[in-house]
């Protein structure tokens, strides 16, 4: 994979690209493994990013991309539209149709969107919308239009992908539980690993999943979530200790609502960027049997995705 470039824009400070010449993994993904979360940035030259975005990324291409998924021995990708991009899906949409069909999406839509472009992104892969609640990244959306988006998109039998950190649960509970469809939630909800995995905030994520049988779990980026590391960094095989326990428990309690994905290229690190060779080394840790790991990988986003090919 070549080196990533910024292209017309100027990257946010600090600023951490994509790790080039990523390992290769000593876990073996099981055939037909899916990516079931990642992006692409632009390149800003053809696709440029929101005039209101909270920051600028460096360019990462669909080619980079796939050869990303080549590498570490993915079939497939649900490409996630990014922040940077806002309600601009063209660079998305672009991935999917380049995909030969080994790409979903999910888009990031406003009220305005018409029928007819809801109808584009369906052929073109779209299969679900994301409503981000991380105020750091993007600017908050009434939830009267949240509602109105979720009751169109329910027509179409997409899902919703909601991205919030634990604290703001219980605020959002009650929203997220009328919603008609199945929700997925970015990254178990951004738990705070530092306390116990049996804690009051944990448990309530866990009670949610519980309690409502619509609702599946991204047990992706340790590398957001961990506070002690290791990081996935030179040769690391233990990487993230302190997210594993957190990541377990979801997989071995909701086995059929789980997903993974790279988060790739992984945008607003701040501390490190990961090797995605050795990203994929966890895996065996937090789904330890084959069973589980074909239903986290495959059968999972399979059934979500392409359902027609189940």
């Amino acid at each position: 994979m070549s080196k990533p470039v910024t292209g017309p824009f100027e990257k946010t400070p600090g600023w951490l690209d994509w790790y080039t010449g990523p390992s290769r993994p000593r876990f073996k993904l099981p055939a037909g493994a899916v990516d079931a979360h990642c992006h692409v940035f632009g390149p800003g030259g053809e696709y440029p990013y929101a005039p209101e975005r909270k920051y600028t990324p460096c360019d990462a291409s669909r080619a980079q991309l796939y050869a990303l998924r080549d590498h570490l021995g993915f079939s497939r990708n649900v490409v996630v539209q990014a922040t940077c991009h806002g309600a601009d899906n063209r660079a998305m949409i672009d991935a999917l149709l380049h995909s030969e069909g080994k790409a979903r999406g999910v888009a990031t839509i406003r009220r305005s969107v018409s029928d007819a472009e809801l109808a584009t992104m369906h052929a073109a892969g779209v299969r679900g919308v994301r409503f981000n609640f991380v105020r750091r990244l993007v600017d908050f959306t009434p939830k009267d239009e949240l509602n109105e988006i979720a009751a169109r998109i329910a027509r179409l039998g997409w899902h919703v992908v909601v991205y919030f950190e634990a604290v703001d649960l219980p605020e959002l509970w009650d929203f997220f539980t009328a919603l008609p469809m199945t929700i997925i939630v970015d990254h178990m909800g951004r738990p705070d690993v530092s306390k116990p995995i049996d804690g009051p905030e944990f448990e309530l994520f866990v009670k949610f999943m519980r309690e409502h049988a619509n609702v599946w779990c991204k047990v992706s980026c340790p590398e957001r979530l961990s506070v002690s590391g290791p990081p996935a960094l030179h040769g690391e095989q233990n990487a993230y200790r302190d997210v594993v326990p957190f990541a377990r428990r979801i997989v071995e309690t909701f086995p059929d609502r789980v997903l993974w994905g790279t988060d790739w290229p992984h945008p607003n690190l701040t501390g490190h960027m990961p090797d995605d060779g050795l990203l994929v080394d966890v895996i065996p840790h937090i789904a330890v049997t084959p069973d589980l790991q074909r239903k986290l990988l495959v059968d999972n986003p399979m059934r979500l995705y392409w359902p027609e090919e189940c």
